[in-house]
């Protein structure tokens, strides 16, 4: 019996009424629709089951790659010799305390938790709207868009550490950045996410988050598969404009560039995306084309906002 054959053993016994996948292709579990298969997935329900998951991959010295929605991930097409955590989603119930301080789980979908939150008439989540990760992701990465990011308004992180111990991070602790947080090194699952917002409008917070899906319809190649933005924001000039990925592109000419079932989308030229039947190596050949076309043509290196896996 190999590895894999006893930690799922083990997990099975152990959480019998939590789902595991065994040589799941990630082309499921990922917004590109592309990938491989890994050898164990985990479904965890509950904290207790995340507790056990954790405790137990920590016993057979495996470090666990924690997945949420996958919108910001692209796997490769052999797959990945690794053991994915994937909590159920919305594997729990989400508190709003009678004030402005809001609770949610890390595996529910960020879109639900901005519309929760506008139900309630707490406003501060509007720009998360259309986001499709999950609020654990969006976390990790500090998600933004139109001015917003969730370093504006997360109040403290629960998380499970790869010992399966239990630990709040605050606010000032978390690290965010640009697209990064002090969960980036994948080192602690995000379970829980405690929000501190602001009393609003209902009304008005239902306009502006119809506002931005409307700019998102508008501009963005939600038709397609992707994994959203693929390029980070390049360093502004030494005056201080900034630069945009996506107005790299388009200057040097690259909508609609194909690599196999790979584009360079024709309607908003930030997004990489699967015309149909793109492999993981079609969208690494197309990437690498551009980042050399627009460093040629402009001196500016772009850097991937995508995360790679088995790559």
């Amino acid at each position: 019996m190999d590895t894999w054959d006893t930690l799922e053993q083990e997990l099975r016994t152990a959480c019998p009424a939590m789902e595991l996948l065994r040589d799941e292709p990630l082309s499921k579990h990922t917004s590109f629709r592309v990938g491989g298969p890994v050898p164990l997935i985990a479904r965890p329900k509950s904290l207790g089951n995340a507790k056990t998951v954790l405790k137990t991959a920590a016993k057979f010295g495996i470090t666990p790659f924690f997945l949420g929605n996958g919108s910001n991930l692209l796997a490769a097409d052999k797959g990945a010799d690794v053991f994915v955590v994937k909590p159920e989603s919305g594997c729990g119930s989400m508190a709003i305390d009678g004030g402005e301080t809001f609770t949610a789980w890390g595996s529910t979908p960020l879109p639900q938790v901005a519309v929760i939150a506008c139900e309630a008439g707490l406003t501060g989540l509007e720009f998360a709207q259309g986001i499709p990760g999950s609020l654990g992701g969006a976390v990790t990465m500090n998600a933004g868009a139109y001015g917003g990011e969730m370093r504006q308004v997360v109040e403290s992180v629960t998380v499970v550490k790869l010992d399966g111990t239990v630990g709040e991070v605050p606010a000032d602790e978390c690290g965010f950045g640009y697209r990064r947080s002090a969960f980036s090194d994948g080192k602690a699952l995000i379970w829980e996410v405690r929000f501190a917002l602001e009393r609003g409008d209902k009304k008005a917070i239902q306009a502006q988050m119809a506002e931005f899906a409307a700019q998102r319809k508008a501009k963005q190649p939600l038709e397609y598969p992707s994994a959203g933005s693929t390029f980070k924001r390049p360093a502004p000039l030494p005056d201080g404009t900034p630069v945009y990925a996506a107005a790299l592109i388009d200057q040097c000419g690259l909508k609609g560039l194909t690599v196999g079932g790979a584009q360079v989308s024709e309607k908003h030229a930030g997004f990489v995306i699967n015309k149909g039947g793109a492999t993981c190596a079609d969208i690494l050949a197309l990437i690498e084309q551009v980042r050399t076309r627009v460093y040629d043509q402009t001196g500016v290196m772009l850097e991937l906002e995508v995360k790679t896996l088995g790559v």
